[in-house]
Order: structure tokens, then sequence, then C-alpha cells
């Protein structure tokens, strides 16, 4: 198939691009500093247009390539923190960019399907334990509510124009070359010679962690799923919720010996204190995590000390 992947320089886009290409879809992408040359080729994309989400750009990647059969939508802000320093940037990369894109579905491809990465920070901070698709959303930040808005964007060009779209909400990703976060904060801290880790908040937050891998896969064969109807809503996280400071612990093992850590018990605003998965829907789908925690953070900290 011939698929689209916008936000293409992204840390979940990449991965996504290469799984794709090994699959052996033909994988073209649009978003602000497209990757180029040979890092393009080594993660698989035929054609990167280099560009916001707009008409004008999408044009220009179909005269490129051609329509697509599918569009991972992935370009947006992805930061609580920036959404709540520069609200009106973070709308226009989550709702406004959304908004081009579906209209330009409706008008340029109306038989093209959508796979839409939203957040988990739709749900807030009212949830304890796992979270199914049909709970309540409460967002705390303008980026879970600019998330929430991309949703309603995506359910109302399906239900009104019939523009097919699965939403894949998000939890706590990582894996190799994420540079954000809490494991490249540890790691860069470490690697600058910090014996003595103080991190904000208690330490007793919980996350449901998932590597990049396990997700790209998951991307990759989500619109292979019988789902019924236009539009639907999918959790994408495991059901496995860790602590912070576990996975901080996690961290300091596989770095080195005389390593501490401790919590200031600040608590960051737009953060809520638990976030897991209902991953049942995607159980009866037949979907599988392959990474484990351990293991995934280890390779995590092996690849930051050999980049």
């Amino acid at each position: 198939m011939n698929v689209w992947i916008t936000g293409a320089n992204g840390f979940i886009a990449r991965h996504l691009a290469r799984e794709l290409a090994d699959r052996g879809h033909l994988v073209d992408g649009l978003g602000y500093g497209a990757p180029q040359d040979a890092e393009k080729k080594h993660w698989g994309y035929r054609c990167c247009l280099d560009g916001e989400i707009d008409a004008s750009n999408l044009h220009a990647l179909a005269s490129t390539t051609r329509l697509p059969e599918i569009i991972y939508h992935l370009a947006g802000g992805a930061s609580v923190g920036r959404s709540i320093a520069q609200p009106h940037e973070d709308f226009l990369r989550n709702v406004a960019a959304t908004e081009q894109l579906l209209e330009w579905m409706r008008v340029i491809a109306p038989h093209c399907r959508l796979v839409t990465v939203s957040s988990a920070a739709v749900y807030g901070s009212v949830h304890q334990g796992p979270i199914a698709e049909t709970a309540r959303l409460d967002p705390m930040s303008p980026y879970g509510q600019h998330k929430r808005m991309m949703e309603q964007l995506c359910q109302s060009y399906a239900d009104t124009f019939g523009v097919q779209s699965v939403v894949l909400r998000l939890f706590s990703v990582y894996g190799p070359t994420l540079r954000k976060q809490l494991l490249w904060d540890l790691c860069s801290r470490l690697q600058d010679g910090e014996r003595k880790l103080v991190l904000g908040g208690t330490g007793d937050e919980i996350r449901d962690w998932t590597n990049v891998r396990d997700i790209a896969r998951l991307l990759a064969i989500v619109p292979t799923y019988a789902i019924p109807g236009p539009y639907h809503v999918l959790n994408g996280g495991s059901g496995v919720g860790t602590s912070v400071a576990e996975i901080a612990r996690y961290v300091v093992e596989n770095w080195g010996d005389g390593l501490s850590i401790e919590f200031s018990g600040r608590i960051r605003a737009g953060d809520p204190t638990s976030l897991i998965s209902d991953s049942s829907k995607l159980e009866a789908l037949g979907f599988q995590w392959t990474t484990g925690l351990d293991a995934g953070v280890n390779e995590y900290v092996q690849w930051f000390k050999a980049r």
C-alpha cells in the first residue's frame, strides 16, 4: 500500500516508517524537519516533504507520489509543559493541523483511512487503575484538551462525511532515539556526572510504559483489524503500571554503581498521578506486547551511551 506519515521526523514516526517499509509498503512523509537523504533511506521513507500540514503541502506530496490509502497522523505537539507555556502554538500544531488534514481528505482522498495518534492525557487525573476507552474524559492541560479536540474533529468528519478514522490513545512511549522526557533527562544528568539525582514529584506517579517498537508494530497492523464503524478509539497501552521511582531505579541500575535517587515532592502542573490503560480491547483483537520494561530500559541506556 501507499502510506503517508505526518510528523515524519518524530520519534514514533521514524520507527513506524521503518516498520511499514519492512512490511513492503511505500512510505512517504510530511512534517517540519522531515528526514533527508541517507537518514530518509535509513528509516524507510521513499519521499519526505519538509513543511506544515496544510492543503498546499498535501497537494505537493500527492503530485510527487500518489494519493495514499492510509495516512498516519502523528504530527502535533507532544509536551504538557510546552502546551502550558505556549497554548496557542500547541492548538495550531494539534487541532488546526488536524482540521487541515481532514478537510483535504474529505475533498481529495475520501476513501483514504486515517490513523490518528492521540494521548492518554485526554483522561486527566480523575481515574485510578486501568482506564477503559469509554471512561470520562477530563484533560487537565492544554495539551490534553487539544488532543481531545483532535479526536472530536476525527469523529465529526467520520459521522458527517464518512472519513474513516481510528484514534489510538498512547500512554508513555519510550525507546532508542527518544531525546526528551524522563529517560533522556536521567541519562543526561548521569552523563554529566551527577551521583545523586533529585527528581520532581513523589516517585509514586504511575505510568503505562510501552516500547516504541511495539507501538510501531501496533500502528502498522491497526488498519488490518476488523473494527466496526467509520470511527473507533483504541487505547495504546499495555495495562501494566510502573512507578516513576521504579523507572529511575532501572536506569540507575543499568548505568553504574554508587548512584542515588530522591524526590522533591513537588508536583508539576498538568501531571496526573496515575495513567494506566485498560488493554482489554487490544487483547481481544489479538495484539501482544513483546518488549519487557527492564530489557527496554537497558536498551535505552546502552543506546544513550553509544550514540
